[in-house]
This record gives structure tokens, C-alpha cells and sequence, in this order.
């Protein structure tokens, strides 16, 4: 696309921005939403899979659809994806239970794996490296953007407006973004001489989903089912054996949709291991802050974007610290390191709250999340793209991404059953026969008993009006008991929730320790001769970026 003037080319770039912000709020503002959300549709049990059909529809589209956008341009995959995008979204807001919404949302994700899986890349034709680190910092600052308006904007609907509005209000953006990209974004023909490599994508998408599919399903309560039951091993033994007809099939075809060379680069391997660690822990708050603030702090949704907002200010600005060091300096492992540390002991005083904890503190504690966050994130995907040649910069930047899309959603999975577990656990001992709550109900006629049993649910926590509504529709007299068994649902529901929390700063623990493997080698403002470099090296001289 060189032959495009600065002119075109900066006014595609604002119709790839566009396409970006539009699949960026719409997942920033669906996370403070969705206790409302789950109050409304109900299944508490199944909640996780609105996010994780997203998440995993999202990581099969982005690893796929790079390759055939290499193959056939970026246009038509840029469209595709806003179209999905839409109609997803669209069909998500008519959902009137929480399985169609899971469906909804899974459509939806196949469309924000195509934007941003093409957008980034479409950089790369657009301009050269040197030119490319501004629009992609501007590119990176859309969805600090969106992080900071989507929790506002999310709980600003649901409380004075329909919560189907969410997933409608951005709409007409994307209609914008879908008529900028026809008619700016130029068409390329098909690359001659390069071909689909369809078994190994198929044995991929299996591998992806047969694993996540082990984890979000793995667990207690409605839907789910013990880690040791044949349908969770018979899906772990579907990765395993999908997983070698992979690794044995990208072995011999020539253009293989994920080069196995790429993992005997050690930096590759560890970035991509501290960014999957990294996107399980991040989730964990992202996920699992606003049931706590909603939930057990009786916030509503608004205030409960309030909260979060800091937490996202915070990031973007250490973002953009973190990447004027790397830049200055060169060097990028004290600060992987210490943005690790910084964000797991921020989830571990997380860990420490509990319905009686003050605004302000929670607030302080995802600041320094914000802050480790903030610092780590920009890390990992640049290590990746340094530590290769440029032919391979393409395939490595997509598993950079791919990996962090598994962290998200086996993070949720995984979090998700910490959860469920440990609240059956606490509700069991708490309304078996035998406990407190159920020594009180046992007491009471049972027409009253009948009536209180509906406010033990977690799931009424997340709608504080009709919680208030039940609550001063009861007899003066049964009042009293009834706060008392909201107060103990209250109290499951925080344990639960901070148990989580705990299990989140496990990993990050991990990440922390891993990063310390980490291989440093200097940042450089060159790039590597793809014809002169073995594949998966680093290179022992380099070009430099405006050298013909």
C-alpha cells in the first residue's frame, strides 16, 4: 500500500481506530452490566460462559483468520468482523435467557477476533516499523479509552435505562466503522502461491476448544461436572490427541498456520507463558471486582463503574510509562518482574476485603493492580515481536495474542470453579440440615419460611431494587430475620469472592516466577534480515528499520 499518500492512509487509520473502539467498549462495557444481567435472566451457575464463549470463539477466529487475511488482504475479514460483530451484539440484547445469550455472545466473539486479529496487522501495510510504533501506541491508547468509559457507560444504562441497551447503544458505530472500511480501506488481490492449511487449523480449533471447553465445564453447581468425570477427561484426551495430530501436521506442510520453530525461541516461549499467566490473574478482577462491589457492597452498577474507573486510569497511564522506558532504556525485565509483583500483591490484599472494608481502601488496592497491570501488559507482546526475524513477526505477534485470549478464558474457567465451589461448599454448611440459616427457616410457619428461602440466593444480591422491594414488602416482624439471612448470603458470597481473589494472586505468583527466566537482550530500533536469520533466532546483526 505504499502508493497510498499520508493523506489516505491517516484517514484509514481513523476508520481502523473506529472498527476498534467499536469492538473495545462493547467488551469493557458488558463487565460491570452483567450482575444486573444475571439477576434479570437468571443462572448464576452458567454466568462464566458469557464471557468464556466470547473469549474462546475470539482466540479461534484471531489465529485463524491471520493467516487467510495474509493470503486474501485485510478488507474482507476487517468487514466480516465489524458484520458479526453487529449482529452479535445485536441478537445478544433481544436474550431473554442465559443460554441465548451465551450464543449471542459467542457470534459476537468471532467478530472481535477478525477486527483485532486484522486491524493490528493492517498497520503493517499501511506503514514502516518506525512510522508503526506511533499508531500502535494510538491504537493501544483505545482501549485504555474504552476501559475507563465502558464501566461508567455500562452501569449508567443499567440503572436508569433497560440493561438490553448495553449491547445496543454502540450500534450505530458500527455502522460508521463498517461503510469507513468499504469504502477507504483499499482491496488487495490473492497472494499467488500460498494455500490454506486446513488440517492444521482444524486440529487447532479442536485443541483450543476441547481445552477450554475442560475447564469452563469442570466444577459444582448446575451444568458443570466433576474434574474426574468421563466428560471432563474424555475432553482433556481430546486435546492431548488433537493436540499431537497438530504438532505432527505443522511438522511437515509448508505453510503451517502456527510454526512450531517459534517455540524453540526461549524468549517466545516465556512471554507468551507470563502473558497466558497474566490473562488468567487479570480476569480475575476484571470479572469478579464488580460482583464483589455489587454484590456484597450493595453498590449499584453505576457506582460500581465509578469504582473501577481509577483502576483503568491508572493503567493507561503506567502503560505509557512503561512504554517510554522500554523505549529510553532498552530494557524490559526489571520491568516485567516488578509489574508481576506489583499486580499480584495488589489481587492478594484483594483477597483480604470483606463487606465492612471502606470504598476507599478497595479502590487503593486496584489502583496497584492498575499499576502492575499497567506496567506488564505492554511487555510481553513487545519481547515476542524482538526476540524474532521479521519474517516471523506476523505468526509471533498472533501467538502472543492467542496466548493471552487462553489465559482470559481458561482464567475464567478456572476462577469461575473456585467460586462455585467454594460457595456450595459455605452455602451447604450453612442451609444443610443441621446449620445456622437452616435452624432459623426451621423455626419459622411455612409460609414465611417459603417466602424468605427466595432471598437466600447470591443472585439476589445483584439486584439491589428488587432486594429492596422484597424486603419492605415482608411483615415488620419478619424484617429482622430476613436481614439477618441477606447478611449471612452476604457473607458466602464475600468468602467466595475473595477466595477467588486468593487463587488469582496464586498465578500471578507464578507469572512472577517465570518472568524471572525471562532471557533480556537489548531493545533495538532495527529489525532483522528474514533472509539472513534462522528462524526462531535472534539475530546476530540487524538491519535498521530505514535500510532498503
Amino acid at each position: 500500500m505504499n502508493h497510498l499518500s499520508d493523506k489516505q492512509k491517516v484517514t484509514i487509520m481513523i476508520a481502523i481506530m473506529v472498527a476498534m473502539f467499536f469492538s473495545a467498549i462493547n467488551q469493557t462495557i458488558i463487565g460491570v452490566a452483567m450482575p444486573r444481567i444475571i439477576a434479570s435472566l437468571g443462572g448464576m451457575d452458567y454466568y462464566t460462559w458469557v464471557i468464556t464463549i466470547y473469549l474462546l470463539t475470539m482466540a479461534v477466529a484471531t489465529i485463524l483468520v491471520g493467516k487467510l487475511s495474509d493470503i486474501y488482504g485485510r478488507k474482507p475479514f476487517l468487514l466480516a468482523g465489524i458484520g458479526f460483530f453487529m449482529v452479535g451484539a445485536f441478537l445478544s440484547g433481544f436474550s431473554s435467557t442465559i443460554f441465548q445469550l451465551i450464543i449471542f455472545r459467542g457470534l459476537t466473539g468471532i467478530g472481535g477476533g477478525m477486527i483485532m486479529s486484522t486491524a493490528f496487522t493492517a498497520v503493517g501495510d499501511l506503514y514502516l516499523p518506525r512510522e508503526r510504533a506511533r499508531w500502535t501506541g494510538l491504537m493501544s491508547g483505545i482501549f485504555g479509552i474504552s476501559s475507563v468509559l465502558g464501566p461508567l457507560m455500562g452501569g449508567f444504562i443499567v440503572d436508569h435505562l433497560d440493561w438490553h441497551w448495553v449491547f445496543w447503544i454502540f450500534l450505530p458505530l458500527g455502522i460508521v466503522a463498517f461503510g469507513m472500511i468499504f469504502k477507504l480501506f483499499p482491496s488487495v488481490p490473492k497472494r499467488e502461491g500460498e494455500y490454506i492449511d486446513y488440517v492444521g487449523s482444524a486440529f487447532l480449533t479442536i485443541t483450543i476448544v476441547s481445552l477450554l471447553l475442560a475447564f469452563s465445564l469442570a466444577g459444582e453447581g448446575a451444568g458443570k461436572y466433576a474434574w474426574s468425570s468421563w466428560q471432563i477427561l474424555g475432553l482433556f484426551g481430546l486435546t492431548a490427541v488433537s493436540l499431537a495430530i497438530f504438532i505432527f501436521v505443522e511438522s511437515k506442510v509448508q505453510t503451517p498456520v502456527l510454526p512450531l520453530s517459534l517455540f524453540k525461541n526461549d524468549i517466545v516461549t516465556v512471554s507468551n507463558l507470563c502473558g497466558f499467566l497474566l490473562g488468567m490473574g487479570m480476569m480475575g478482577v476484571m470479572i469478579y471486582t464488580p460482583f464483589f462491589i455489587q454484590g456484597v457492597k450493595g453498590i449499584s452498577p453505576s457506582g460500581s463503574g465509578y469504582i473501577m474507573m481509577p483502576m483503568s486510569i491508572v493503567m493507561v497511564f503506567a502503560t505509557t510509562f512503561a512504554g517510554g522506558y522500554m523505549t529510553k532504556t532498552g530494557k524490559y525485565k526489571g520491568l516485567a518482574i516488578s509489574g508481576l509483583g506489583i499486580t499480584s500483591m495488589g489481587i492478594f490484599l484483594l483477597s483480604m476485603i470483606d463487606a465492612a472494608t471502606p470504598v476507599y481502601v478497595l479502590i487503593s488496592y486496584l489502583c496497584i493492580i492498575g499499576i502492575g497491570l499497567g506496567a506488564s501488559m505492554p511487555v510481553f507482546s513487545l519481547t515476542v515481536q524482538n526476540a524474532v526475524p521479521l519474517g516471523q513477526l506476523g505468526v509471533a505477534s498472533a501467538s502472543s495474542q492467542l496466548f493471552r485470549s487462553l489465559g482470559n478464558t481458561m482464567g475464567i474457567g478456572i476462577l469461575g470453579a473456585v467460586m462455585s465451589s467454594r460457595m456450595a461448599s459455605r452455602m451447604k454448611d450453612a442451609y444443610a440440615q443441621g446449620g445456622e440459616g437452616a435452624s432459623v427457616m426451621s423455626q419459622l410457619p411455612p409460609e414465611q419460611a417459603k417466602e424468605l428461602g427466595a432471598l437466600v440466593n447470591p443472585e439476589m444480591l445483584l439486584d439491589q431494587p428488587k432486594l429492596e422491594k422484597a424486603l419492605a414488602s415482608m411483615p415488620a416482624d419478619l424484617k429482622p430475620v430476613a436481614e439477618g439471612l441477606i447478611a449471612s448470603v452476604r457473607d458466602v458470597f464475600s468468602d467466595a469472592l475473595t477466595t477467588t481473589f486468593l487463587a488469582g494472586g496464586i498465578i500471578m505468583v507464578i507469572a512472577v516466577l517465570l518472568a524471572v527466566f525471562l532471557r533480556a537482550i537489548p531493545l533495538v530500533s532495527a529489525k532483522p534480515d528474514a533472509g539472513t536469520v534462522d528462524k526462531g533466532k535472534t539475530p546476530a546483526k540487524p538491519v535498521m528499520q530505514n535500510e532498503k
